[in-house]
């Protein structure tokens, strides 16, 4: 396949350039002007991009990774290819041990298996190692201290795919798992209570990333900067961000990414079953929680997942004046580097999976998804 004349935004943070893009099979081969083949797609007033890519989600069309069933993550794979995203790690909560295991048993058997819209690249374990104080929707009586041999059994359990874990480095038994842990996936500081010294000591001991900077955690002060302040002065570790309006203020957002660069920033969703669906009640973890204008939180106000995506919050920043570029990079290439799959996706580059979103230029609409080199999605 030919896209003819399309503006490409690559995944890498290079500018738009307009160029032809050409697929063989399930890999781009090349990128140039005035390319020749039999099937051509004319993409002039269309953008071009490497295929979203979702490291954190639950769940979404009314299913959730901790149903623990194939069904739901297939249904997911369908629901997400609509809204551009082409890969994504099924996220798991803090559950039962018996749920978390059948969640991670489940969404690991996907991994490399063929699905109706976006791939499966391995599993996100939010939870059960997190601060009782900082728990937000998570349900307290299923939270754990770090413990790596539980951590342990849940890798085999899942088949060894567990990409991504997180903890509250100021619980107890925190050396003796990010040991073990850091050589098995990434490690993130989520849902904690750590002043600046502790997350300063984690970053120094095997935590390189920050599930949802801001949320959960400990705020940005003068005096007391926090996981947040650790996380600016620690240039090798990545912060997501939940770019829907709810979560981070739009200027919180363009402070960040100033900050940071969008080499440091995953785009994440955290969205739940809820999303896709129309307003009322819905459940995450086992809780009841109530959405209204597209906004989740419990009975007891807590903000509660979202029920956003990929696309709207890319489409979120650039109208928030992030520079496409940098949108599309903390969406693609930086999530990908995250789980450690950049060497094959992520961007636009000859040799990687054709994986790619057809955006009209003016609305950044969705014309088309394309997952290894397949159209799963066309509006």
């Amino acid at each position: 396949m030919i896209y003819r004349n399309a503006t490409i935004v690559n995944g890498t943070g290079a500018a738009p350039r307009t160029a032809d893009l050409r697929t063989e099979g399930d890999r781009i081969v090349k990128i140039g002007h005035n390319l020749t083949g039999d099937e051509v797609l004319d993409c002039t007033g269309k953008v071009l991009t490497p295929g979203f890519v979702d490291i954190h989600i639950h769940g979404c069309v009314n299913m959730d990774t901790c149903d623990g069933s194939a069904e739901a993550i297939e249904k997911m794979s369908a629901h997400l290819a609509a809204c551009g995203v082409t890969a994504f790690c099924p996220t798991t909560m803090t559950v039962s041990d018996e749920e978390i295991r059948r969640a991670v048993r489940t969404a690991g058997a996907a991994v490399g298996r063929e699905m109706p819209g976006a791939q499966v690249l391995g599993v996100n374990m939010e939870g059960p190692f997190i601060s009782p104080s900082r728990k937000g929707a998570q349900k307290e009586e299923y939270v754990r201290d770090p413990d790596f041999d539980a951590f342990s059994s849940y890798w085999e359990e899942s088949g060894r795919t567990i990409k991504l874990v997180d903890i509250a480095p100021e619980r107890p038994h925190t050396q003796e798992f990010l040991r073990g842990a850091r050589e098995l996936c990434t490690v993130s500081i989520a849902h904690t209570d750590a002043d600046y010294d502790q997350a300063m000591w984690a970053f120094r001991h095997g935590v390189t990333h920050a599930t949802h900077l801001f949320n959960a955690m400990p705020g940005l002060t003068h005096r007391a900067p926090g996981v947040v302040g650790a996380v600016f002065d620690s240039e090798h570790v990545t912060a997501e961000l939940i770019c829907d309006g709810f979560h981070l203020h739009p200027a919180t957002l363009r402070i960040v990414f100033r900050q940071l660069g969008a080499s440091r920033i995953c785009v994440i969703s955290d969205s739940m079953r809820a999303a896709g669906m129309p307003d009322g009640v819905s459940e995450l973890g086992g809780q009841t929680v109530y959405v209204k204008h597209g906004e989740a939180r419990l009975k007891d106000g807590t903000i509660a997942g979202s029920t956003t995506n990929l696309l709207k919050e890319v489409q979120n920043l650039v109208s928030w004046g992030i520079p496409i570029e940098q949108a599309v990079e903390a969406a693609t290439q930086t999530p990908c580097r995250e789980v450690k799959e950049d060497a094959c996706r992520g961007s636009l580059e000859p040799g990687k999976r054709a994986d790619l979103l057809v955006l009209d230029a003016g609305t950044l609409h969705l014309d088309r998804t394309v997952v290894g080199g397949r159209t799963v999605y066309e509006a």
